[in-house]
């Protein structure tokens, strides 16, 4: 599968990165727009490819406030008006969404898994990884954060740690995605711990969709 990123390339200034502008897009009230284009674009772009292959977006915390429109309706339209098939959509949320409003978030995210689509916690390890969520609402797939992934190879309780979170995760019918792979040694230690899909710079980098090869670029 693929991840849907957001990338701006200003005509002066040339690329900005996410960490500059969806800071600003917040601040002066654009990331809630900018959120369902996202949606709306990645729903498109995957009902182009005839292999099958999902794609994931991030939600955003600005889709979950109670003055923004319904991000399930905005889901399902999207999904309507492409044609494509919700298990091909995969959608990623953090565990701080979650603490600013859990009831509200849970509701619409069980209302999401209701219309086919796969739910995500993204990063998880980090932050405050509340084991509480895991059980309360029915996660499709844990990412495991790419801090775990960085020390596989020189600290060796890391592996313990992530051993774990995939025993976890597969005893509550999760599947586990391992972040930020990039050195085979790293792509070795996760399949020998059970980790089912992998995703960093050694599948494959962020590219335009234009020249992204669907033979390469996916998780293994």
């Amino acid at each position: 599968g693929y991840e849907a990123l957001m990338r701006w390339h200003h005509p002066v200034n040339g690329n900005i990165p996410p960490a500059v502008f969806i800071p600003l897009a917040e601040e002066c009230g654009e990331i809630e727009a900018l959120g369902t284009w996202a949606i709306e674009q990645a729903c498109h772009d995957a009902s182009q490819w005839h292999d099958g292959a999902h794609v994931a977006v991030n939600l955003s915390a600005a889709q979950f406030h109670a003055d923004s429109a319904d991000v399930v309706d905005v889901v399902s339209k999207a999904l309507e008006s492409t044609g494509l098939a919700p298990e091909r959509l995969e959608l990623e949320i953090t565990e701080s969404l979650l603490i600013s409003d859990p009831e509200k978030v849970l509701d619409s995210l069980d209302r999401l898994s209701r219309l086919g689509v796969r739910v995500a916690m993204d990063d998880f390890g980090t932050g405050y990884s509340s084991l509480s969520y895991l059980w309360r609402f029915p996660f499709d797939k844990v990412k495991i954060d790419r801090a775990f992934v960085s020390e596989l190879e020189d600290e060796g309780k890391v592996s313990l740690v992530v051993a774990s979170i995939i025993s976890l995760a597969h005893s509550l019918g999760m599947r586990v995605n391992a972040e930020g792979v990039e050195t085979e040694m790293q792509r070795a230690a996760l399949r020998k711990l059970g980790c089912d899909e992998l995703q960093g710079f050694l599948l494959g980098r962020p590219a335009p969709l234009q020249h992204v090869d669907e033979s390469d670029n996916k998780a293994a």
